[in-house]
């Protein structure tokens, strides 16, 4: 199983919609891809907003959590962050019940741990649904992720192993 973790990982790093955006001389494309992506891996270690603005850093450190079963935090950053960006009122609505329901509301098939003080904050923040509703479960749910996650991300063979293809 690890093995496969670090080939689908090594996979990932060479990936070329998950890189920077190269030049049009395809002999230069390898070479620079790879060496953008290299920097991109190094860098992820230097905060965890790096690893958040990375596209190829987000589905490794996804793929990490799925090992350590707590993949729902991440999915639910992703989830609020794109909820963010509606600007429907009627949609805005409906994604903040699926989001409540699918990760805050207690006994939630892919709940978050955030105290219960954080979660009736946000169960009263639904009745006026605003962009900002979940402002709080989820800095509350990136601070775990940074402060316990991300350190054993950085120190996880598969992380190790892409620094040194780097």
């Amino acid at each position: 199983r690890a093995k496969d973790l670090k080939t689908r990982l090594g996979i990932l790093l060479h990936k070329p919609e998950l890189g920077h955006r190269i030049g049009t001389s395809s002999k230069l494309q390898l070479g620079s891809r790879r060496r953008d992506s290299s920097q991109e891996v190094l860098e992820w270690r230097e905060s965890f907003d790096q690893l958040l603005k990375s596209k190829s850093g987000v589905t490794a450190f996804h793929t990490f959590l799925k090992t350590e079963f707590s993949e729902e935090n991440l999915d639910f950053w992703l989830a609020c962050e794109d909820f963010k960006k509606t600007r429907s009122k009627t949609k805005l609505a409906s994604k903040a019940n699926r989001i409540f329901e699918e990760f805050v509301q207690s006994e939630a098939p892919r709940e978050v741990n955030i105290d219960h003080e954080t979660r009736e904050i946000t169960r009263k923040n639904l009745s006026g649904a605003t962009s900002t509703c979940f402002n709080e479960a989820q800095a509350k749910t990136r601070t775990l992720m940074e402060k316990d996650s991300y350190p054993r991300f950085l120190k996880s063979a598969s992380y190790r192993d892409m620094t040194k293809q780097a």
